[in-house]
C-alpha cells in the first residue's frame, strides 16, 4: 500500500518546485523563509505546509519580487500577494501550482475550483494545451524520482480523465463529417496510459471525424477485424511505456504488414517511447509525431 507523503526532503523540493536545493538552504539561512524540522540525525524535512509556502514564493520570485522583500511579508500576506498578482497575470503559472498542491493534499474541491477558474476564460483545448500537459509531463518526471507516489499520479490522471469524458460527451451528438474516413484509436499491449489519445480523440470528434476509440492494451492481431468494416481507416496509437523502445520497430514492421496491406490505411504514432527514434527508417504509410498539437494542425 502506498503511503500518503506528508513529510518531504529538500530533493523533494527542488524537484516539486523547481528550486535548487541550494538555494533553498540560502532562502533558509538568509531569510529565515522556512523552518524545516529535522531527524535524529540531523537531516531536514519539510511539511506540507512548507512545501505550499516554497511554491507560493516561488511564483511571487517569478513575477519579480525580490526574495528580501517576500522574507518581511507575513505568512498570511504571502498567499494574498500570490492572489492579487494571480488575478492580473497567465492564470496557467498559479493553477499549475494549485493543481500541484491539490495533487498533494489530494484535495477534490481544489481541483474543481482550480478547473472552474480556468474554463471561466479559456476553451477546454487551451486549459489541456497549456496547464493539463505540462503538468502531466512533470508530474512522469516526479514519480520516476519517488518524489511522489503512483496514488498521486492517479488522482490528477483520474480528474483529469474525467473533464476529457465530460466534453467528449457534450460533442458526441455532432454528425460525423460525410466522409468515409474512421479513426481507430488504440493503444498497444501492456501500455495504460491513455490520457493523451483520449484527447486526440476529443479533438478529432471536435472537428466532425468519425471515431472509434478502443482505449488500452489492444492486441495488434484483434484490429484485423476493422479492415472488413471500414475502408479507409487510420490508426492513432501513443507509445508512453510500451512497447520497449527495441521493439518499436519489429511491432511497426509487424503492423504494416498485417494491417496497413490495403490502399487507404495509415499509422500515426506518438510518445515519449520514440524520442529516441528519429533516425528510424518508416514504411511509407506510418508516420510519427511529436506532439498532439502538430498531429491534429496537419489533418
Amino acid at each position: 500500500m502506498n503511503n500518503i507523503q506528508v513529510n518531504f526532503s529538500i530533493k523533494d523540493l527542488e524537484n516539486l518546485t523547481g528550486i535548487k536545493a541550494h538555494t533553498i538552504r540560502i532562502w533558509e539561512k538568509r531569510y529565515n523563509l522556512l523552518k524545516p524540522n529535522r531527524t535524529d540525525t540531523n537531516i531536514r524535512h519539510y511539511s506540507l505546509a512548507s512545501f505550499q509556502k516554497l511554491l507560493n514564493i516561488s511564483y511571487l520570485n517569478n513575477h519579480g519580487i525580490k526574495i528580501s522583500k517576500i522574507a518581511n511579508l507575513t505568512e498570511d500576506e504571502i498567499p494574498a500577494k500570490v492572489r492579487e498578482i494571480a488575478s492580473r497575470s497567465k492564470i496557467e503559472d498559479h493553477a499549475l501550482n494549485a493543481l500541484k498542491m491539490a495533487m498533494m493534499n489530494f484535495d477534490q474541491i481544489s481541483f474543481y475550483n482550480t478547473y472552474n477558474q480556468l474554463i471561466e476564460t479559456k476553451s477546454f483545448s487551451e486549459i489541456f494545451y497549456t496547464v493539463f500537459l505540462p503538468l502531466l509531463n512533470e508530474i512522469g518526471l516526479l514519480w520516476q524520482t519517488n518524489t511522489i507516489t503512483p496514488a498521486h499520479e492517479h488522482f490528477l490522471s483520474v480528474h483529469i480523465k474525467q473533464k476529457i469524458l465530460i466534453n467528449i460527451e457534450r460533442i458526441q451528438s455532432l454528425e460525423p463529417k460525410p466522409s468515409s474516413k474512421t479513426f481507430v484509436l488504440f493503444l498497444p499491449e501492456n501500455e495504460i496510459h491513455d490520457i493523451g489519445l483520449l484527447f486526440i480523440n476529443y479533438q478529432l470528434r471536435s472537428k466532425g471525424y468519425h471515431t472509434l476509440f478502443l482505449g488500452e492494451s489492444v492486441p495488434m492481431e484483434s484490429l484485423k477485424d476493422l479492415l472488413e468494416f471500414f475502408k479507409d481507416i487510420t490508426f492513432i496509437s501513443y507509445f508512453t511505456v510500451f512497447p520497449e523502445a527495441e521493439d518499436i520497430p519489429d511491432y511497426i514492421n509487424k503492423f504494416n504488414l498485417l494491417l496497413l496491406h490495403k490502399e487507404n490505411t495509415k499509422l500515426f504514432l506518438l510518445g515519449n517511447k520514440l524520442i529516441n527514434l528519429e533516425t528510424l527508417v518508416l514504411p511509407k504509410k506510418v508516420t510519427t509525431f511529436n506532439s498532439i498539437e502538430n498531429l491534429v494542425k496537419d489533418l
